[in-house]
């Protein structure tokens, strides 16, 4: 058995993709496997794959046909053997040779469900590096944290990030609660580590920045914000209510959706009102500020 599963969801990353590799395989800790899909790629990630499944024997790696980011990890679980489970970008790459080692070393010692850590982002040019962004800035290491706790603390400090590849998951743990990814949406993290928190209560934090993320036109950050976006926020929202109807689910959905409104006045204003009406019809806007509804009607 691995000591961890690397999972990477592949699509159209050929110019970067060769780096995430190397920073994978050149770990200290090296009993890991790597589980790469390819996602219906139409450039040569596909080529590049497989030449460094042939480097290296660790490497698993299978196609599908476009179905997203959700389906692809969903297929790299199945497979997946490792103690825990390191969901990363394609177009990113780890920060040191020891990130794996630490991080497994800290969760095992823990007994943890999952740690989370921090990232820095870093331009397509490799110029021009952003001010990191710590969600781990109002948690202290080794300290134990209860899920619903946690998101309490993290959304009161407004330094909640969802995203998967900033943790390392104890793959019994998430076999035991039976969570994989929502099809058929981005944002899908949003519901993921959302309900991964609310079923854990022996996560930790470790104070460092194990990941450079790259930010480029085609990424999900770079990406212009669309109808789509939102529509996808309302499905996690509803997700999110049939898990549970607890008062931390509400304090989330406050938190997310007035900015989800607030940033939808860049959509087109042909798509409003059917965003509008959906909110309306599944009772969200009382999530949502009057400065943030203002704001989604505006040109």
């Amino acid at each position: 058995m691995a000591k961890v599963s690397v999972i990477l969801p592949i699509y159209n990353v050929a110019p970067y993709l060769g780096e995430a590799f190397d920073s994978i395989l050149n770990q200290s800790l090296t009993e890991i496997e790597i589980i790469a899909v390819d996602d219906g790629s139409t450039d040569n990630s596909w080529e590049i794959i497989k030449k460094y499944q042939q480097l290296d024997g660790r490497i698993m790696a299978f196609q599908q046909v476009n179905q997203g980011q959700s389906v692809a990890r969903n297929l790299a679980l199945q497979h997946a053997t490792g103690e825990y489970i390191y969901m990363m970008d394609s177009d990113d790459v780890l920060s040191s040779s020891d990130v794996l080692q630490k991080c497994y070393e800290y969760a095992k010692h823990n007994e943890a469900d999952f740690i989370f850590f921090d990232r820095d982002l870093f331009m397509d040019d490799h110029v021009g590096i952003a001010a990191p962004l710590h969600s781990t800035q109002f948690t202290e290491e080794n300290k134990k944290y209860h899920g619903e706790s946690l998101l309490n603390l993290l959304l009161d400090t407004t330094s909640y990030n969802c995203v998967v590849w900033l943790l390392l998951i104890n793959h019994k743990h998430l076999k035991q609660i039976g969570l994989t990814f929502y099809p058929g949406i981005i944002h899908e993290d949003e519901l993921f580590t959302t309900v991964l928190m609310l079923s854990s209560t022996s996560i930790y934090c470790l104070k460092q920045s194990f990941v450079r993320h790259r930010v480029w036109p085609s990424s999900t950050v770079g990406k212009k914000y669309t109808r789509r976006n939102m529509d996808c926020y309302l499905t996690v929202a509803d997700q999110l209510l049939l898990f549970s109807q607890k008062p931390i689910i509400h304090k989330f959905l406050r938190y997310t959706l007035s900015k989800v409104f607030y940033t939808g006045h860049l959509i087109p204003y042909k798509d409003k009102p059917a965003v509008f009406w959906r909110a309306m019809k599944s009772g969200y806007l009382k999530y949502v500020g009057p400065k943030s509804l203002f704001k989604f009607f505006t040109w």
